[in-house]
């Protein structure tokens, strides 16, 4: 009798490969696309490498903790225990020293080494500190880490003498806080006027102003040339180029920062001020991309690449980057707007896109120096490209709607410049007119 025949073997299709994604850096930037990557991808491995012992956290809620509206826990950028573990998103407090992105690898600074498919660069920026003789005596912290607001909360009581150095975007975000602390402060600024890279010569009068007026003492165009041990070896004293001497229990560093892209060195990873990347978030290596405060990405405004540290564009960044990782075409960065706004003990400040004018551009302006009003329109024929406002809080949104879509504003131009205050009318002609006409196509 002849043998029965054996049915084949179903053949067993193969899994894809699990992907591994790997973030450096636990700031907003790493930690929306950590979530990005799990909603787009579940079965993918997806790591964060962060170099502090806390978890995720908010630089920017620094100062809301300095002031004692919140406390520590409300710093952190997810308030739910377990978060990340749920999620099945492995949160390492590492440092990474080093990539290899020939064979797809990270070091780390703990020992030993991780695998990577994709790899994001999240790493944010680090303070500088500037070349002044003293600079490492103990009482001096810039407030860039939870760390550093822990020591200057310590020692910023009231009645007690602070030297702010840097009167940029955090340096004022800084000295909200610690006016509301009831230090005696003393504000030593370069520039000419507060917040230089976000407010106008008026702007920035106005607001060193205010500050004098709420009994912050403020100096403008002037430089700290040395710091020094006081009298008998208590507190510190703060020489300025203009002959003051400042006594001090306390000095903040608040004078710049720079991206963090030392790691790279060696990487292949190319990298300027920081680390460049195209309009998918990628580097010049496929595998590799970045965002956040490291990554050299569009400006919407300008056409140019260039490092916008600011919290808006690092979530933007996470978002993209992310859907790029995970294969999603049509992923594209069309470029982050420049954008601040900014409450120096309660006066309200904000500048959009190009608020220092675009070549060949005109302008609009309304100042009311008496109550701390003012507004700067900037355009390019037409259009709306960047604008400026001080205790103006109304129309903050549609600025920088009309900057962003690129309205084209047709006679509304010349009643803006006639009467700035019109904004919302404009955007409401605007908007109404391309809504009216679409719907007649």
């Amino acid at each position: 009798m002849a043998a029965a025949k054996k049915k084949p073997a179903a053949r067993r299709l193969a899994r894809p490969a699990r992907m591994r994604h790997i973030i450096i850096g636990a700031g907003p930037a790493g930690v929306i696309a950590a979530e990005t990557l799990r909603k787009l991808d579940p079965n993918a491995g997806v790591t964060i490498i962060g170099d502090e012992r806390e978890p995720p956290y908010s630089r920017m809620a620094l100062p809301y903790y300095l002031s004692r509206k919140i406390n520590e826990a409300g710093t952190h950028l997810r308030k739910t225990p377990r978060h990340f573990k749920k999620l099945g998103i492995d949160v390492r407090r590492d440092r990474v020293t080093a990539v290899d992105a020939r064979n797809r690898q990270v070091k780390l600074a703990g020992g030993g080494s991780l695998t990577y498919d994709k790899l994001l660069i999240a790493t944010g920026s680090s303070p500088v500190s500037p070349p002044i003789p003293g600079m490492d005596l103990p009482g001096i912290h810039p407030c860039w880490t939870l760390a550093d607001a822990r020591h200057i909360a310590k020692h910023a009581r009231p009645g007690a003498k602070v030297v702010l150095m840097g009167a940029g975007f955090i340096g004022c975000i800084i000295l909200e806080a610690l006016a509301r602390r009831g230090v005696q402060l003393t504000v030593v600024e370069m520039a000419n006027r507060m917040v230089p890279r976000m407010m106008n010569t008026t702007a920035g009068g106005l607001i060193k102003q205010w500050c004098l007026d709420k009994g912050v003492r403020v100096h403008t165009s002037t430089k700290v040339t040395a710091i020094e041990k006081g009298p008998d070896g208590r507190g510190l004293r703060v020489r300025l180029d203009n002959g003051t001497v400042l006594p001090a229990d306390l000095i903040i560093s608040a004078t710049g920062v720079r991206p963090n892209i030392g790691f790279l060195k060696g990487s292949g990873i190319k990298t300027d001020h920081g680390v460049l990347i195209n309009r998918n978030m990628q580097t010049s290596n496929p595998h590799v991309f970045a965002a956040g405060d490291v990554a050299q990405g569009l400006d919407f405004s300008t056409g140019e690449y260039s490092v916008q540290a600011i919290q808006p564009t690092a979530a933007d960044h996470g978002l993209l980057a992310a859907r790029n990782m995970a294969g999603h075409k049509g992923a594209v960065h069309r470029g982050s707007v420049n954008m601040n706004v900014l409450d120096t003990i309660g006066l309200v400040s904000s500048s959009f896109g190009q608020w220092m004018g675009a070549t060949g551009g005109d302008s609009a302006e309304l100042c009311d120096r008496n109550r701390f009003k003012y507004l700067n329109l900037q355009f390019k024929d037409d259009v709306l490209v960047g604008a400026t406002s001080l205790g103006l809080t109304d129309h903050i949104g549609v600025l920088r709607g009309l900057i962003q879509t690129r309205t084209r504003l047709g006679e509304w131009k010349e009643k803006l410049k006639h009467d700035p205050t019109r904004i919302m009318e404009a955007y409401l002609a605007n908007t109404q007119a391309v809504g009216f006409n679409a719907g007649m196509i």
